[in-house]
């Protein structure tokens, strides 16, 4: 049976160190590292976690109605089989190298180097604000995210995102094998030096989007706003619903778009590239 721990206030560090199976409500742990270090069979509720490191090495924690102040930075490292619900997190780096992590209606305040190398994620009605959120992240299925943060999503694998709102700089570097559908997406420079990238019926906005990137497939899109696209961009599929404001050097495939304002086929072979405007 899993022992009952309420209403407590705890401080100090490693204050409930290597608990196993334990029901924790309505209790705050302030000032003291790591009071949840090396716990396992945790059900967390109304609690507010006030310091630094309060779930590494964790195992089989379920998380909810709680929230994780400024000082409880990098929270949830090396835990895994964690589940989140309606937290909020004010603090920064909460999670690296975690694996099969779930977070539901959950917000990010200061999400800056969030997610880092964490395996196994899952994203339901999320919203994270900060700099530099999912770095080598990998199998994330993602639907109702929203992001107002640069470099989101760099050098991760395995990446799937639906009806989401990305604002986000330097978005999806270095990543491979990333599906974005029904989405919005703005920020510049998107997807360089990626492969295996194809966007559904998203909205597209960015300066020098779309390139460096090796089998980009665009269906039913929207590119607004956007310049310079496509450079050095190999094997594109890309049907465009909108004109788009230059294209620029593509190294092969085919764009089907409404039109565009300005061609550059100055460093490129142009017959490996086929450009047909459809209105």
């Amino acid at each position: 049976m899993m022992k009952k721990i309420e209403n407590g206030r705890f401080v100090g560090e490693r204050a409930l160190f290597k608990t196993d199976g334990a029901i924790i409500e309505n209790c705050w742990f302030g000032d003291g590292e790591s009071p949840l270090k090396e716990s396992a069979n945790l059900r967390i509720s109304n609690t507010e976690f006030a310091w630094k490191y309060p779930l590494w090495y964790c195992d089989e924690v379920v998380v909810s109605d709680c929230v994780f102040r400024e000082m409880a930075r990098a929270g949830i490292w090396y835990t895994k089989n964690i589940r989140f619900e309606n937290v909020r997190f004010e603090c920064p780096k909460a999670f690296r190298r975690c694996e099969n992590l779930a977070l539901e209606d959950c917000e990010f305040l200061l999400g800056e180097e969030t997610l880092w190398g964490c395996r196994g994620v899952h994203l339901r009605n999320v919203v994270e604000n900060g700099q530099y959120f999912g770095l080598n992240a990998a199998d994330i299925d993602a639907d109702h995210l929203t992001i107002e943060g640069n470099y989101a999503f760099d050098g991760c694998k395995n990446l799937r995102i639906r009806n989401s709102v990305l604002h986000t700089k330097d978005a999806f570097w270095n990543c491979e094998n990333v599906v974005v559908e029904d989405s919005e997406i703005v920020g510049e420079y998107f997807g360089w030096n990626s492969r295996d990238i194809t966007l559904v019926r998203c909205r597209i906005s960015s300066h020098q989007g779309f390139c460096y990137i090796k089998n980009l497939t665009l269906i039913d899109c929207e590119v607004v706003d956007s310049d310079l696209c496509f450079e050095y961009c190999e094997n594109i599929e890309a049907t465009i619903l909108t004109k788009v404001d230059s294209i620029k050097n593509p190294s092969s495939g085919r764009i089907v778009c409404a039109g565009y304002d300005e061609l550059i086929l100055d460093d490129c072979d142009p017959s490996k590239t086929v450009i047909e405007v459809k209105k």
